[in-house]
């Protein structure tokens, strides 16, 4: 057996019609641990004993004399509850509407009507109370017969008689009945004219369906009267196509429907149509049918036992038509939100977060709705353990940098030898506390680097001491924010526009934040200083460089800042050499002759026999040997680019490098030239494991610490290399125009 509830409802009050100057009783019965207190509200003010409203002993509330107006402007109609009450809390009932008992006069009467024979006649009366009024119908002051299948009677005061005769004619009234009173209509006579007739009349709907809202188990009437010659056929349907179904559905009559215990899958629009018989020929008429239904419990809340410090969740999922609205109420009192309590769902989940003693209390769900309204309750145990540890103490929160923060903390004062770690809570100041995540700490650390922090975020921290009996009081909260965060690097191309300019472009990242602008620098390579900072803001994404010298190569330098700084710059470097006319400083050699006259030159030993790669075979023993040279982009004979020597001071450690707006397609190749296998090359040359990166000619160096920069190389496949023969004096020449390699095979 289930150990009974600590508090808890078995009746409740409900929803009733009371008769003027005759007594009410409204019912509430309790169980739960003794003692319980019973007491009665009426529209929210308590009810204070009378001579006129008690309480009885079973906790039950008697009205001797109900009385819907006095004297003195109150009434006894109203919406009643009860509370229980007891030392684990209090509860409060679902709410009882009573209503006094009434019965208005008659504000739709019968009328006279002359109908000719084998017609429709049609009578209504229609009058208002509470409950509602029972209407029959009286032919010259004696109940109708109903047993005559030709008179309808339909439950909202409408008689129709079909196929009429001349016994038909009288006078007709009807009788509204209910525990107020009983009330008559006025009289009208029915007189029925001449013989029946054969003239053809087109079908027509007398009287169509009204627009009806009920409750679920009642009962629906639709009606639909028609008249013609011949006699029209009624039939149903829905405007939504689906069937109307036969349970619970009856014919009243000639053509009226009746629904009896609706169902919410009841509700839609009914379509009443009048058909010629053997013809398409029909007159048609529509009514909507709403059912609602009282909020009722999918879900109740369960009654838990939390310790202290943890999260309570309570759910209560309720369904009705309309959907119902879902209520907490805390010890019958309307529960208040706040960082503490939070509702979601449509107010159907209950988080109580870092609960403590205060929050030990009964919560009540309240469902309601149009229709009727439901409740149901649970209770919070707090769980404390005499001898947990207190608080931790003297909580700081240092920023470190824009996306972490070092957080420390001292043992608590008292009760420390149970601890078995710490827990430090974690959230965006901004954000509701549901949005809290937590990190585990051992119990000999007193601090936390907390990482992966947004930047320019204020954030709120605080710790909990655990136990294996349950965690402590929650430490003092701090806020601090993170740092501001520089902008990230910018991607950057660059386009040789002519021979004297280039165009820097760039794409614009989310990546970079909320930068101001980009700064852009250039200068010539073997030279030290830049020209910038070029200032362009945050929505340009291209620049033209103009002036430029064609015979030397330029680093650009692009970097994006902020308010909190310069981010990392990208670098790239250009030359616009391949722009000058080639006739003039390196006219065009004749490769083929240049083979033939050249075979007993001192400037080069062939070593296989194809010239291209002896050329880069000769480049890197000159290189290995200490002899001075110089890189050539030759793609073909007609496209070289030529690389002024850097003093040695000013050569970077990484190589000369030039980006893809200096290099041709490798499809642009001459089709007999043949790419230099890197594999070939190391079987040719094989190096030393110390010499291994200078023999492939590739040398690096980590980047400065201040400047993280984006470098394009060039593949190896793409370059040919020229020694430069020394006159007898020691100087440098100029490379021979006629001695270009060729890029055979």
């Amino acid at each position: 057996l289930f150990p009974p509830p600590a508090l808890a409802f078995v009746v409740e009050p409900s929803d009733d019609i009371a008769v003027q100057e005759q007594p009410l009783i409204l019912y509430c019965q309790v169980e739960g641990i003794q003692p319980i207190t019973i007491t009665w509200r009426k529209n929210g003010a308590l009810i204070v004993d009378s001579e006129n409203a008690f309480m009885l002993s079973n906790g039950s509330l008697y009205v001797s004399r109900f009385q819907r107006l006095r004297g003195d402007g109150s009434s006894d109609e109203g919406e009643y509850d009860c509370m229980a009450q007891n030392h684990y809390g209090l509860l409060v009932s679902r709410k009882a509407k009573i209503q006094a008992a009434t019965m208005s006069d008659f504000h739709i009467h019968p009328q006279n009507t002359v109908v000719e024979e084998g017609g429709v006649a049609r009578f209504q009366c229609q009058i208002h109370g509470l409950p509602e009024p029972v209407i029959l119908w009286q032919k010259n002051r004696m109940p109708v017969n109903t047993d005559n299948e030709r008179y309808t009677l339909l439950p909202k005061g409408v008689l129709q008689i079909t196929g009429l005769r001349a016994e038909d004619s009288g006078i007709f009234h009807c009788v509204a009945t209910n525990i107020a009173n009983v009330k008559f209509s006025r009289e009208a006579r029915l007189t029925v004219s001449g013989s029946h007739s054969t003239v053809y009349k087109d079908p027509m709907i007398l009287v169509g369906p009204e627009n009806l809202t009920l409750t679920v188990h009642q009962t629906a009437v639709l009606e639909c009267i028609a008249t013609g010659n011949p006699r029209p056929i009624v039939s149903w349907s829905r405007l939504d196509g689906r069937p109307i179904g036969v349970e619970g559905i009856q014919v009243l009559g000639t053509g009226n429907l009746m629904i009896s215990d609706l169902t919410v899958q009841h509700s839609g629009i009914y379509v009443c149509a009048a058909n010629k018989p053997g013809t398409r020929v029909r007159r048609t008429a529509q009514g909507s049918l709403v059912v609602q239904a009282p909020a009722e419990f999918v879900q109740h809340p369960q009654s838990i036992s939390r310790p202290v410090g943890t999260t309570a969740i309570f759910t209560c999922v309720a369904q009705g038509e309309p959907p119902p609205q879902i209520t907490w109420l805390r010890n019958g009192q309307i529960l208040e939100t706040s960082d503490h309590i939070k509702l979601k769902n449509n107010n159907s989940t209950l988080s109580i977060y870092g609960i403590n003693q205060a929050d030990e209390a009964i919560y009540q769900c309240i469902a309601e709705n149009s229709a009727g309204s439901t409740q149901a309750s649970a209770r919070l145990t707090v769980l404390w353990a005499d001898g947990l540890p207190g608080p931790p103490q003297s909580v700081k929160a240092e920023t470190v940098s824009a996306t972490t923060i070092q957080v420390s903390w001292t043992e608590p004062l008292q009760n420390t030898k149970e601890i078995i770690g710490y827990v430090l809570h974690i959230r965006k100041a901004a954000d509701p506390v549901e949005m809290e995540y937590q990190e585990a700490v051992s119990k000999s650390t007193f601090q936390q680097l907390v990482t992966d922090l947004e930047p320019s975020t204020s954030y709120s921290f605080y710790i909990k001491a655990y136990t294996s009996r349950g965690a402590s009081k929650a430490s003092e909260v701090t806020v601090v924010s993170t740092l501001g965060e520089v902008p990230a690097m910018p991607s950057l191309f660059i386009k040789v526009i002519n021979s004297t300019a280039v165009q820097a472009t760039w794409e614009p990242s989310i990546k970079l934040g909320q930068h101001e602008g980009f700064k852009l620098y250039y200068r010539k390579v073997h030279l030290s200083q830049y020209t910038g900072p070029v200032l362009l803001p945050s929505n340009v994404t291209a620049y033209n460089i103009t002036h430029l010298d064609a015979s030397v190569v330029y680093e650009v330098k692009l970097l994006a800042y902020n308010q909190h700084g310069d981010g990392n710059s990208t670098v790239r470097f250009v030359s616009l050499r391949e722009t000058v006319e080639r006739t003039v400083l390196n006219p065009p050699c004749d490769c083929m002759k240049d083979e033939q006259n050249n075979k007993t030159s001192t400037t080069g030993i062939i070593i296989g026999i194809h010239i291209g790669v002896t050329c880069i075979i000769f480049c890197i023993l000159f290189l290995m040997f200490g002899y001075r040279g110089r890189l050539l982009m030759c793609k073909n004979v007609q496209e070289q680019l030529s690389t002024p020597q850097i003093p040695r001071s000013q050569r970077s450690t990484s190589g000369l490098v030039l980006n893809g707006a200096a290099r041709r397609d490798r499809d642009d190749r001459d089709l007999n030239g043949k790419q230099l296998d890197m594999n070939e090359l190391e079987r040719l040359f094989p190096a030393s494991p110390s010499q291994e990166q200078q023999d492939k000619g590739i040398t690096s160096a980590p980047p400065a610490p201040h400047d993280e920069t984006q470098i394009t190389t060039l593949p190896l496949d793409e370059f040919s290399i020229i020694e430069e023969q020394a006159d007898p004096l020691g100087n440098p020449a100029a490379p021979a125009p006629d001695h270009c390699p060729a890029n055979e095979g």
